[in-house]
């Protein structure tokens, strides 16, 4: 694998598929939750809701209270519900009555009720897990109206349940609880990586997702969230981690991947940002793939080359083997960039090129004129190109006959002038500079 210019491609979602922060999408992750971790919400809202009471204020109480459990279009039951908490206000059963507000606030989408109520639901029992747990979940699901009340209230939920995962609770058995205890920690890492990413606090959440994925490395929602903090702090070893999680995210097909559309939709973003980062290479980005599916986390010493890094290189190697050349072409750069006027009369002009710049003493190059015919003093002299000339060396001394067309020589001199287009560069030469000139025999 290869050890192991940004575009600007950013992680998709439902509705754009290129949102920043949005691992594509939330609300199909979340219903990923709400099908394995929130089996606990229809759980505890059936218990609630549902477990017989054992006093009632009266039998209109419990037929108040039996109407809004029993009824299944949410506006009706949200509106039996209100009308239990108009005739009763101070019910001995106030679990079961929010219970049932959430149940009708979830069958109405709207997440911020939902949240809130838990809230109220977690203060009649503050080291309740399970209520922790559906704070946490569906704090996920507020996308862009998690404002940052929200985001502290998810924050302190997530570090309570932390808190308060060293002791079992009495109704968990010995032999769920450590699954249950590993599900939680995970789930209150990945909430504290979320709220630290939307509050921009990217070191933060990259700790968090982290930690959470050392709890469950197959969360491909993680990953996305993790690729996107990292990226952010545009660090060359933090891109590199991020483009390893973004193939995570796009390849893991088992538990908690993604959905296959959407993972489809994410290899499609891969592609795009590593392309961008690292240049066009589909086996270096298929052995990124490979390496991403074989294992959760990325191994020691982990990188992928920039595109500038790779060109850097490229060019370190070609002024190794052709240092002349590579000189050449430096100069050539200056010369017809928008400074080049200043650069040349600050540089070159006057001076003694190439003088030893770089370890090169001097300039190699193809003759293809000599000016005039008969005893010539100018040579017009190809460098990068043996067909297109790009130096016009003006002689001290003519030479006694015109020289091998097509030679090559060697030379150096003082600059005197310069044209940017057509490019081209008028050097001052001692004819006993000249070496490999090749001049007719007599």
């Amino acid at each position: 694998m290869h050890r192991t210019k940004s575009t600007d491609s950013r992680t998709p979602s439902c509705t754009q598929p290129w949102r920043t922060h949005s691992c594509v999408p939330r609300r199909h992750s979340c219903r990923r939750l709400v099908g394995a971790l929130l089996i606990l919400t229809i759980a505890l809202i059936s218990l609630l809701a549902q477990a017989p009471p054992k006093t009632w204020k009266s039998q209109a109480e419990f037929d108040a209270y039996s109407a809004a459990a029993k009824e299944t279009d949410a506006k009706k039951k949200l509106a039996l519900v209100d009308a239990w908490k108009d005739q009763f206000p101070n019910t001995d059963f106030q679990q079961q009555r929010l219970a049932l507000y959430v149940d009708a606030y979830r069958l109405l989408n709207d997440t911020p009720k939902v949240v809130a109520t838990l809230n109220d639901l977690l203060a009649l029992d503050p080291k309740d897990l399970n209520v922790m747990n559906l704070i946490m979940v569906f704090s996920l699901q507020l996308d862009s109206r998690a404002n940052a009340a929200a985001l502290d209230n998810a924050a302190r939920v997530a570090q309570a349940t932390l808190a308060a995962l060293d002791t079992k609770p009495a109704a968990v058995s010995e032999a769920d609880w450590p699954k249950m205890k590993v599900a939680l920690e995970a789930l209150s890492r990945k909430v504290l990586g979320w709220t630290a990413m939307n509050r921009s606090d990217n070191p933060a959440a990259e700790q968090a997702f982290l930690q959470s994925l050392k709890a469950d490395p197959d969360s491909a929602q993680v990953d996305a969230w993790l690729g996107n903090v990292e990226r952010a702090q545009k660090t060359p070893e933090k891109v590199s981690q991020a483009l390893f999680f973004y193939a995570r995210a796009a390849v893991h097909d088992g538990p908690g991947a993604l959905p296959p559309q959407v993972r489809q939709q994410f290899d499609e973003f891969l592609r795009k940002v590593y392309n961008g980062y690292h240049g066009q290479d589909d086996a270096g980005l298929n052995d990124l793939k490979q390496l991403a599916k074989s294992q959760p986390f990325p191994p020691d010493g982990f990188t992928v080359k920039s595109e500038a890094e790779i060109l850097a290189e490229k060019a370190a190697e070609f002024q190794k083997a052709n240092p002349q050349l590579a000189l050449w072409m430096s100069l050539k750069k200056e010369l017809t960039s928008p400074n080049a006027a200043q650069y040349f009369d600050a540089n070159m002009k006057g001076a003694d090129v190439p003088g030893g710049a770089g370890g090169v003493e001097t300039f190699k190059g193809t003759i293809v004129a000599a000016r005039p015919a008969l005893r010539p003093k100018e040579l017009v002299v190809a460098i990068a190109d043996p067909k297109i000339p790009e130096v016009v060396l003006k002689l001290d001394t003519a030479l006694a006959a015109k020289p091998e067309i097509g030679s090559e020589i060697q030379f150096d001199g003082v600059p005197d002038s310069f044209t940017p287009d057509p490019f081209m560069v008028t050097f001052n030469v001692e004819r006993a500079k000249l070496k490999g000139l090749k001049l007719p025999h007599k």
